[in-house]
This record gives structure tokens, sequence and C-alpha cells, in this order.
């Protein structure tokens, strides 16, 4: 299905279908910029889809010395999940088992939100009653003794209870390599975008799902529609130059920044056109009877 073309690149009249979700985010500091770097990547792992996952998860930003409430090195890292209830498990887990072991880290509330979950109350306990508390402007921490130190952890943080799960972008290329190279120059585009994260490895999904499956048990199974190698077995959605599918997914705090991360993306692909890069952009839905945020690739073209 050809729609819209912009610099020669075909754009799907579609639209991504999102969801509700809770997401709560946090400050990690340490005293370099490795070490910050160090328990993002691991506190965010294995974090890509609550079909399998307790949680989505990544790395919003990272934060300079003068961004961070202790002058030190950091990064910002949202969790979404369908409940706070659910996003306060995955968080207390993830904490205590990336961001309590790695050296030198802190933890701070990213922001107030809408309510609280206990993170640092949950974390003292590790002191066995020789951690002690401290309250600095009205928020209270934890000062948990470790052997490098002490790690010191906000004690409640932030939940917001209306965010969006699920926006995404289905980007088709004649090969591996030049579908590739489109679906990177998105990908750095949205991860400019505050409030938004992309919770697969590196931005990127090749296994894109549809609901259901032909086994008993499963709830989702290869987007069948879109795998280059079943076209003439399958009733495909690619036309015959096309030879790979990636996608994007993205998370955001609101709706906004999920409507303005496939916004940049969008341009960014299109920008670098079909010679070198995609010749086709498409989004996932379900019909739009699943999710109540719908995308429309026409409302966010340059």
């Amino acid at each position: 299905m050809q729609g819209i073309v912009r610099n020669g690149v075909r754009i799907d009249e579609s639209f991504a279908e999102a969801f509700p979700m809770a997401a709560t985010g946090i400050i990690v500091t340490a005293p370099t910029r490795k070490w910050a770097n160090q328990a993002a990547q691991v506190a965010t792992g294995y974090a890509t889809s609550v079909i399998g996952c307790d949680c989505e998860a990544g790395i919003d930003c990272e934060l300079s010395e003068e961004q961070t409430p202790d002058g030190r090195p950091g990064v910002r890292l949202l969790f979404f999940a369908f409940s706070a209830k659910g996003a306060e498990k995955a968080l207390v887990n993830r904490v205590g088992q990336t961001i309590l072991t790695c050296p030198g880290t802190a933890l701070y509330s990213a922001f107030d939100g809408d309510l609280k979950i206990k993170i640092g109350d949950s974390m003292r306990q590790f002191g066995d009653k020789w951690q002690t508390s401290k309250s600095i402007d009205g928020r209270r921490f934890w000062r948990v003794p470790v052997m490098d130190g002490e790690f010191f952890v906000e004690s409640q943080v932030g939940v917001l209870k209306k965010c969006v799960g699920g926006g995404n972008l289905l980007i088709m290329g004649a090969d591996w390599d030049s579908t590739m190279r489109a679906t990177e120059a998105g990908v750095a585009a949205i991860h400019a975008v505050p409030d938004a994260i992309m919770p697969f490895p590196g931005g990127i999904v090749r296994s894109g799902s549809k609901v259901g499956s032909q086994y008993k048990g499963m709830s989702a199974s290869t987007n069948d529609a879109y795998c280059p190698t079943l076209k003439g077995v399958t009733k495909t959605a690619l036309e015959d130059d096309i030879g790979c599918t990636l996608e994007i997914v993205i998370d955001g705090l609101t709706d906004e920044a999920v409507r303005a991360a496939m916004r940049a993306g969008l341009k960014a692909i299109i920008d670098m056109g079909p010679e070198t890069g995609a010749k086709r952009v498409g989004a996932g839905n379900y019909g739009g009877k699943l999710g109540p945020f719908h995308y429309h690739l026409k409302d966010l073209l340059p």
C-alpha cells in the first residue's frame, strides 16, 4: 500500500496504536561517567516488553554535573509498567540488584509524580539497622552503609499514572544495511526527545509481533505480514522492493512525548531518502480496538 510520498519515501496512511501505562523515573549518579553509565545499562537490561519482562525501561538522557542533585555525572532512567504496583515491584528488584551493587552510585527521584513508591524505604533494610536517615529540603533520604562507603538513596520515588507505551514506526528498505541506516537515524533523533525511551536493544526490534498465535498459550507471535521471507506464503504487506523490516517502539511520559518522538524519528528517516535508507515507513496497530492512543503518520510528517 503506497500512501503519501516524502523525499521519495513512501509513508503509509496508517497509525501506531499505543496503550496507557504507569511510569517511574530515577536519577542515578556516580563518581565518574563510566560508572553512571554502567549502572544505567544493567538497571535497564532485559526490560524490552511487558509481554515477557517485568517492565519496559530505558535511558532517557545523560546528565551533566550541573544537572544532578549531587554535582556528579548522572543518568535519567524511565521504567514503564501496567500499574504503579508493577512499576514499584520492578524498580525495587532492579535497584537492589543493579544500583545498590554498583560502585559509587546514588539514587534520586526524577519527578514528584501522582503518587510515591517506596524505593529507599525498601533498600534501607539492607543496612541491617546500621542505616541512617537524612532530610534535605523536605525530601527524605537513606544512607545505607556498603563496602565502598554508603549508598545514598531517596526514600520514595514518584510515579506518573497517565503515561503511554507502544508508539512505533515500521521502517522498510531494500536490504538489511539500508534499512538499518535509516532506523539508526530515527533512533538517534528520538533519543534527543525528552521524556521518551526506546526499550528494545539499541532502540530497535526485528521481531515485531501480532496478537495471538497458532500455538496454544502464546499471546503474541511473529508479524508474518512484514516478514520478507514469507512473501510467497502469507498475506504479505510488503512490496517486491522491500527486503527488510525493522521497528522502533517508543514509551513516553506523556502523549505529546510519544508524538514528538515519532515525529522526530519520521523526519530523520525521510531526510535520509530511499537511495541509502528506507523506501517505506508504516506503523503497527490492532485495528484501533486495543489501545486508546492513535498516532497517524500523516499528522506527524515534516
